[in-house]
């Protein structure tokens, strides 16, 4: 459907920023708008839709660009910059900035399998950078996994479902925590996401072996069906194949997502290196893009050489932009180890790869903003562009090159004139 005008009343262009250009909005079923027009003004949007709709006094100073985006939200991001979200809160701002520089100007901060006493002052250093605006949200990537499903993360970190720990984590987040990664087979997984249903935590089944009978029965077995938000961890990576005979979790993770559109959302790393492009492809034309969240899966090695790196505990070899944990020589690679793509970089790749360009964007926008509560109104609403939403905004080429990115109305880089059409 097309995308209709929209205003904020009482509005006015004032000392804002106006970009006219083709224009996804990021939100669902909306149509690329030819000929758009964003106005941004005291860190808002506060006009956007086609630029014959313009009212008279928005239309000073209008820049022309060529393609306008919504700046982008990242969902599972470890870090970047040769730094880890950690207990280390200057490393983390940089992290975070590094990437709202490159488009994902909303990051949820996660944080690996560690020892519960780690865990919870990661937590605490982190909450303060939720409470100023550096960060969205945190996000547990463990430790109630399963330790044959470990991927990079530290087998020894990883325990049983404990109903008790969570619930400390939880409290010392204080609203700050909105996803928990755990595995069906944990035990009491019932209670586990009664806790995070009780403290607004979305639950991401992820690093699971369990079967399709295991993972159906935990998304129906909790709630009486698919009655609350969940979403799966990285889909295909850290968990059985599909097989005709084994289906695995992830027939019934496509199946949910397809029945419950946006009740079920599907994490996709489409870095090159965790997925085929055949994968994304088809997971984009089974689910649609209101069930699918485009991750990084980002670590310390995103923005920066190959080399060697951390996550959590272990050590990483970076070659080639591909990160395994490093091990003997005879051992042959490591698991993959996170990733060191950006974000924007992947819905480029899935626009190479055939997924239409209104849909890479909501992937990567609106459904990752809507899954954690980002999207609701209010000055920080974000994931979209629309009148009242916060002024986070992208400018790239045609080729999905980045130009500029906004994060409330602000530059958050040097404007990048190089590219070949950056101006028309």
């Amino acid at each position: 459907m097309p995308a209709e005008p929209s205003s904020a009343r009482g509005s006015g262009a004032g000392d804002g920023v106006g970009l006219r250009g083709r224009l996804v909005t990021g939100l669902p079923g909306a149509a690329v708008i030819d000929d758009g027009t964003v106005v941004m003004a005291g860190g808002n949007i506060v006009w956007c839709g086609p630029t014959s709709d313009l009212p008279v006094g928005f239309d000073a100073d209008l820049r022309q660009v060529p393609l306008i985006l919504p700046g982008l939200v990242d969902v599972h991001c470890h870090g970047a910059v040769g730094h880890t979200f950690s207990a280390d809160a200057d490393g983390a701002r940089l992290a975070a900035g590094h990437h709202a520089a490159q488009g994902a100007t909303s990051v949820l901060a996660s944080l690996v399998s560690a020892p519960s006493q780690v865990l919870l002052e990661q937590i605490e250093v982190l909450r303060d950078l939720v409470q100023d605006g550096t960060l969205a949200g945190l996000h547990l990537e463990g430790p109630f996994i399963t330790t044959s499903m470990c991927g990079a993360q530290d087998p020894a970190a990883i325990i049983d479902g404990d109903p008790a720990l969570l619930h400390q984590w939880l409290e010392a987040g204080r609203g700050t925590v909105r996803s928990l990664t755990l595995a069906p087979e944990t035990p009491h997984f019932a209670e586990l996401v009664q806790l995070c249903r009780e403290h607004g935590v979305v639950p991401s089944l992820g690093h699971t072996a369990a079967t399709a009978s295991r993972t159906r029965e935990a998304l129906g077995g909790v709630d009486g069906g698919v009655g609350g938000l969940w979403s799966a961890t990285h889909l295909f990576n850290r968990m059985p194949p599909l097989g005709h005979r084994t289906p695995g979790p992830i027939a019934v993770l496509l199946q949910a997502a397809e029945q419950s559109p946006g009740q079920v959302v599907l994490e996709l790393i489409a870095d090159g290196v965790h997925l085929d492009p055949e994968i994304v492809r088809m997971v984009f034309g089974l689910v649609g893009p209101r069930s699918i969240a485009l991750i990084t899966d980002a670590m310390a090695a995103a923005g920066m050489s190959d080399g060697h790196y951390t996550l959590g505990s272990l050590d990483v070899l970076v070659q080639d932009r591909v990160a395994r944990l490093a091990g003997t020589a005879d051992a042959g690679p490591g698991a993959i180890a996170g990733a060191t793509s950006h974000l924007l970089e992947n819905v480029r790749r899935c626009v190479e790869w055939g997924v239409p360009l209104a849909d890479a964007v909501v992937a990567a926008s609106s459904t990752p903003a809507r899954l954690m509560g980002l999207d609701r109104p209010g000055p920080n609403r974000v994931g979209a562009i629309a009148a009242g939403c916060r002024a986070d905004v992208l400018v790239t080429t045609e080729e999905l090159e980045l130009v500029q990115a906004y994060r409330a109305g602000t530059p958050q880089t040097q404007e990048r004139n190089d590219r070949a059409d950056s101006s028309v």
